[in-house]
């Protein structure tokens, strides 16, 4: 039976957590170049794979070389920055329209980064903790995914409304500086450590 109270404190926990995290940019970046069904549909499938990973298996996921994990998730935003400046979209500034875009290849994109980013991140050792400290992983579970899926719902919607204010090629080049930036400092910390 599922717990409201520990279902609702994962939520919260998880929630105020992620909402900061490198993820909720890449939902933005996806949301306002592609269909937002689309790449929900891959976040949100990661997404459940992180939280059924962190229940399952624990605090064993810490244990994994977080070197290994930092220096895959800096390529992957260096290469992501890579694409978002080479890539020209059909139209001059407009985004591709939906008929356009696959759904294998946007919601494998949003799968991909968020599986290899969220890896070992703060919200799944979180979710992991929680699991262990109430000894219930079906409510801990519910209530992680949840809180992940609206984080990201938010960053996707974003993307969209942001759309509408701002140029896509200046979108475009404010994601890649920041997508830079993060591989730069997860580069950085897989030397460090």
């Amino acid at each position: 039976m599922v717990s409201i109270t520990v279902s609702t404190l994962a939520f919260g926990v998880v929630f105020l957590a992620e909402l900061p995290d490198k993820t909720a940019l890449a939902g933005l970046v996806l949301g306002a170049r592609y269909r937002a069904s689309y790449v929900f549909a891959g976040v949100a499938a990661a997404f459940a794979l992180h939280v059924v990973l962190a229940v399952a298996a624990g605090s064993v996921l810490t244990l994994l070389p977080q070197q290994v994990v930092q220096a895959l998730t800096g390529a992957l935003f260096l290469g992501g920055a890579a694409l978002l400046l080479m890539k020209k979209g059909e139209g001059g500034e407009e985004v591709r329209r939906p008929e356009d875009q696959t759904f294998v290849k946007v919601a494998g994109a949003g799968f991909t980064l968020v599986l290899v980013a969220e890896f070992g991140d703060l919200t799944q050792i979180m979710t992991a903790n929680l699991a262990a400290r109430y000894d219930d992983p079906l409510s801990v579970g519910l209530g992680a995914v949840l809180a992940l899926w609206a984080v990201a719902a938010l960053g996707i919607v974003g993307g969209k409304v942001l759309m509408r204010r701002v140029p896509l090629a200046l979108i475009t080049r404010i994601a890649a500086a920041l997508m830079v930036g993060l591989g730069v400092w997860s580069l950085g910390e897989a030397v460090a450590a």
